[in-house]
């Protein structure tokens, strides 16, 4: 056995005239197994890069009981907001020195010193980073290492403080220790799935199409060697040996150049983080179990796909015979996959829309998976279907219709390839359409007036005096109001107030008048109609009573700012001579510039105060557009690259059947028949299959995302452009195979490859 597969290694670039094609075909199929090695690594590698992450959770657990020898460490977690940066922050002061050591750091940060992550610091660091500067209490004065860290691309930072100050705030937390709980489970969204797995699907179906295809190229050589060596004595079993040894040395140099290209892409994976999820590259370590599964079946893959396309091969001393009359397909297996899909994506109308149970998500994504293995293998019997009822037509058509009717199961393996590719790329990007649709229509459609005072700041008990003085005392701001936030309380029925003066009141909504004494009903805001106790806590005992005027002016919700729907404007004068309810002022400015860059002004006035004061904008985010950028702009690249990987395919499949046929078309060039109509009928051969995969694709993909957008209460929105182009460039991929493969054409349609040895 030893012997003929190291005979079948050294036939695989052995010289010869066809030499030159038989290292092609070793490259390409050393290629193919290199992607898909690359490919299965990380994602063998998950399951260590989940335990990783859950050892590093349980190392930053903090343990609140007390310890013998050991001095408590005062922590007071507070955060800052920018823009869509949310920085996790801990104030930290040393109870005695031993005090524990936070994870990550070598000591307990001095007052007044800050130590970020690093992402944070890259942040700081950046170009945007001027608004995030002016949050932070002081200057970066070092990194947490990986070991404070639970997630690569966390936004955090400790800030030294005194033991008084962190004793001050009532969020205090003593800690005594880190470490030695149970590592908590991660938990991962189920809806990523319905992302996540139809990615790899999509990404592994074509590039396994393409090893499988690699493997039988140069099929009429290989068995032209096959029938020398049966002549030279070798047994019929001792020749699959040769035939897998062929195969094996592809399969291994595919092995070496996936595991390079692998360690090669680890550390950029870490930089990845489509799903709110920034993981650690070198955490890319796959289980030896699974290594060597990946590394042992892959390269079977290969040998596997040289052997089974021998299966009604007959190697003679001879020559070569293959069974001429093909094996009737077994439907039976490919309506049960797709069925299994079908039904399972069914599970979403059994739910009202938007009340989708994780079980019905997960349904879902397995559902989709099944369905886009299932449209892979019901083509060729489509195809086959299709050629067989085709009649008449041009000499061209006549021809590769009649090629397809002899064999239309290689061809449609092949062209399964883009159809996964198609079918997942329009499935992804129409719901990511969907959700950026959904998300426009859902903030055009919440009232915001542009005259409202959009940056607030609020302060504890301790600092409000010396805020509201800091703030007040800042360049560049037209207008600062303050307004307290009290509660109107009758029976169950809870009623928000805003109360300050009529100038204050003015920074919230467009008062066409006001005086000391009236009152604004924001939108549809119902209007106590009797007494009511004012409140600012979830208590209602002890609060004065208060009876809304008469004369109550209703103001539109789109004349008013954000967020204040079932919220009342009340003036003091309308609350005069009652006790008011002791609460925390909210100071409201405005100032020349948009709203972001007030809210960096007012932090830069008020950052050293830390977590006493939170200084606020009731602006939406702008970064979930570029978050979805990014992901849709990830997800177009790996549809392109595997796109191509699919033409490559076919072009590879397209040169292999010329090449199989070369006497038949020397025979029929020498007969008469043009050059062109030997090019036309290779295209329409080639088209055919792919037209019929195009159109299979953009119903199965645009198909697929009504049950997911349903179980999401998502409008469907597409997008004709992208669907245009995905299958505009799978009829591209014919063009240009066609065109690479007529330089061939020409070559084996001469009189002398008629000649025989």
């Amino acid at each position: 056995m030893i012997a003929n597969l190291l005979l079948g290694l050294r036939l695989a670039v052995g010289g010869g005239r066809m030499s030159g094609q038989a290292l092609l075909r070793l490259a390409m199929t050393a290629v193919g197994i290199g992607l898909v090695v690359a490919v299965l690594l990380p994602a063998a590698s998950v399951s260590s890069v989940v335990d990783a992450r859950e050892d590093r959770a349980a190392a930053t657990a903090e343990s609140t009981q007390p310890k013998p020898g050991v001095d408590p460490l005062y922590v007071v977690k507070w955060s800052a907001i920018q823009g869509n940066h949310f920085v996790d922050l801990r104030s930290v002061a040393a109870g005695g020195p031993h005090a524990p050591v936070p994870p990550g750091l070598n000591a307990v940060p001095k007052p007044g010193e800050l130590i970020v992550s690093p992402e944070l610091a890259r942040l700081l660091a950046g170009p945007d980073g001027a608004s995030l500067r002016a949050r932070m209490p002081a200057a970066p004065a070092g990194t947490i290492a990986k070991p404070g860290l639970v997630d690569a691309g966390e936004i955090t930072a400790w800030y030294g403080t005194t033991v008084e100050d962190a004793k001050s705030s009532p969020d205090v937390r003593t800690i005594y220790g880190y470490g030695g709980g149970q590592p908590p489970r991660l938990a991962v969204a189920t809806s990523l799935l319905i992302a996540v797995l139809p990615v790899v699907v999509a990404l592994l179906l074509p590039l396994l199409i393409f090893v499988t295809t690699a493997s039988r190229m140069g099929a009429a050589q290989r068995d032209q060697r096959l029938a020398a060596l049966r002549l030279l004595g070798v047994d019929a079993r001792q020749i699959r040996w040769v035939a897998a040894g062929e195969s094996l040395l592809g399969a291994t140099i595919g092995l070496v150049l996936g595991v390079a290209l692998f360690l090669a892409v680890r550390p950029t994976l870490g930089s990845l983080g489509l799903f709110g999820y920034r993981v650690f590259g070198e955490d890319f370590v796959p289980p030896w179990p699974l290594a060597v599964l990946v590394l042992v079946l892959v390269p079977a893959l290969a040998v596997g796909a040289a052997l089974f396309g021998l299966r009604r091969t007959i190697v003679e001393p001879l020559g070569v015979v293959r069974q001429a009359k093909p094996v009737r397909r077994r439907m039976w297996w490919r309506w049960v996959i797709t069925g299994l899909g079908v039904l399972l994506i069914g599970t979403a109308y059994a739910t009202e829309p938007g009340h989708g149970s994780d079980s019905v998500l997960i349904a879902l994504t397995v559902g989709s998976v099944f369905l886009l293995v299932g449209v892979t293998v019901l083509l060729p019997w489509i195809v086959e279907g299709i050629a067989g009822r085709l009649r008449g037509g041009s000499p061209a058509w006549q021809l590769a219709v009649r090629r397809l009717q002899l064999d239309s199961g290689t061809p449609s393996r092949v062209v399964s390839g883009l159809v996964v590719v198609v079918a997942g790329s329009i499935l992804l990007q129409v719901v990511l359409n969907s959700l950026l649709a959904a998300e426009a229509t859902e903030a055009n459609t919440d009232p915001s007036w542009p005259g409202a005072a959009h940056v607030s700041v609020i302060a504890d008990e301790a600092t409000a005096a010396e805020a509201q003085q800091r703030v007040s005392s800042v360049a560049g701001l037209t207008r600062v109001g303050t307004i307290r936030s009290v509660s109107a309380v009758s029976g169950d029925q809870w009623t928000g107030m805003e109360v300050g003066s009529c100038a204050a009141l003015a920074m919230r909504a467009q008062l066409t008048s006001c005086v000391d004494g009236s009152v604004f009903a924001i939108g549809d805001t119902r209007v106590p109609t009797g007494p009511v106790r004012l409140t600012t806590s979830s208590s209602v005992s002890g609060g004065p009573m208060w009876t809304a005027p008469a004369d109550v002016v209703r103001v539109p919700a789109t004349s008013a700012a954000r967020g204040l729907e079932d919220t009342l404007l009340v003036t003091e004068g309308a609350v005069a001579g009652l006790p008011q309810p002791t609460g925390l002022p909210r100071v409201y400015v405005t100032g020349q510039g948009t709203p972001a860059a007030v809210a960096d002004l007012v932090a830069a006035a008020v950052s050293n105060l830390t977590w006493h004061v939170v200084v606020d904008t009731d602006e939406r985010p702008s970064a979930p557009a570029g978050v979805l950028a990014t992901i849709r702009a990830v997800l177009l690249t790996a549809s392109l690259f595997v796109l191509a990987v699919a033409a490559l395919s076919l072009l590879m499949l397209a040169v292999e059947q010329i090449t199989e046929r070369r006497r038949a078309l020397a025979a029929l060039a020498a007969s008469g028949v043009p050059l062109s109509v030997l090019a036309r009928s290779s295209f329409a051969q080639t088209a055919l299959p792919v037209l019929i995969g195009v159109v299979l694709a953009v119903l199965s993909g645009t198909g697929l995302t009504l049950p997911i957008l349903r179980a999401a209460d998502i409008p469907l929105k597409l997008d004709v452009g992208l669907i245009a182009s995905m299958a505009g460039a799978a009829v591209a991929a014919v063009f240009m195979v066609t065109a690479c493969t007529i330089p061939l054409l020409r070559q084996v349609t001469k009189v002398e490859s008629l000649r025989a040895e």
